[in-house]
């Protein structure tokens, strides 16, 4: 019984975890963060995703899935995803730009907790949803890898501060990013990926570019191209959704009753797989 006690706490230390690491990650934010602090405060957040990704792993080996663990996991994921990277860019480049960026930074935490949100939202309605191939929205975690990689890539190359001329770029990606997360986009969970030829091409073609990318530029850019593709990737497939709709309602009658039916339902399975998805790993 005790060990069995014991096993119930594992997956949640990986997550307590988590939290230090976004709170370390703050902690170096704090005050005349130096360029090198900022690098660190990155890597921290690196490792914060780390350790959240393996949480959910340790609960399914162990059969200890619970609503606290998925509840602390949300709770994680806002202080280490959510409030820690927001401070870290801010730090990093938006600063200069004052309320603006002040208010960019903090949109970014107010819309990774407002998906969190919704997911819980979400699972009280279906606490047994079917399996998961789809995130409804950009996952904070993924957001937040993107900040993470692009700080810490400029490091690498520049080590130094964003130039004047970069930090509006800047502030539309941060953004960009908190949109996504509080938008209806679908991303795939690369759950449902099996073990075939054609998925060991594509994992071969996944790895070869980024040899190429960091043989021909610097490794740092490996990072910032896989999650750039990742973020393409989502949009893409939604352009082609919407583009469905439209055809769909064209076509006019009970014919586009039935398709716009089929897309609904579509949604549904969508949200569903995120439930169950996000339920799982926490």
């Amino acid at each position: 019984m005790k060990l069995r006690k014991l096993m119930f706490v594992l997956p949640n230390l990986f997550t307590v975890t988590s939290i230090f690491c976004g709170f370390y990650a703050i902690t170096l934010c704090t005050g005349e963060a130096t360029p090198v602090q900022l690098y660190q405060a990155a890597l921290a957040i690196l490792f914060a995703m780390f350790f959240d990704g393996f949480d959910g792993r340790v609960a399914r080996l162990t059969k200890t899935q619970s609503d606290f663990g998925m509840q602390l996991d949300s709770l994680a994921d806002v202080v280490s995803f959510g409030a820690a990277p927001a401070l870290l860019v801010y730090k990093w480049a938006l600063a200069p730009l004052g309320f603006v960026g002040l208010f960019i930074s903090f949109a970014f935490a107010a819309c990774g907790a407002l998906r969190l949100a919704r997911f819980n939202v979400l699972a009280m309605r279906n606490p047994h949803g079917g399996g998961g191939n789809f995130f409804v929205g950009l996952p904070i975690p993924l957001a937040a890898g993107v900040l993470v990689s692009l700080i810490i890539t400029h490091h690498v190359v520049f080590a130094a501060p964003p130039d004047e001329s970069a930090l509006v770029p800047i502030a539309v990606v941060v953004g960009m990013l908190a949109l996504l997360m509080v938008s209806t986009v679908r991303y795939r969970t690369f759950k449902d990926l099996r073990l075939s030829k054609k998925s060991a091409l594509v994992f071969m073609l996944v790895v070869a570019s980024g040899l190429a990318i960091a043989i021909q530029l610097r490794p740092a850019y490996v990072l910032v191209a896989y999650s750039s593709a990742y973020l393409s990737m989502g949009l893409i497939e939604s352009a082609f959704l919407v583009r469905k709709r439209l055809v769909a309602r064209k076509v006019g009658g009970a014919g586009a009753v039935a398709a716009a039916a089929v897309l609904e339902e579509e949604d549904d399975e969508v949200e569903d797989d995120e439930v169950a998805e996000e339920a799982a790993d926490s």
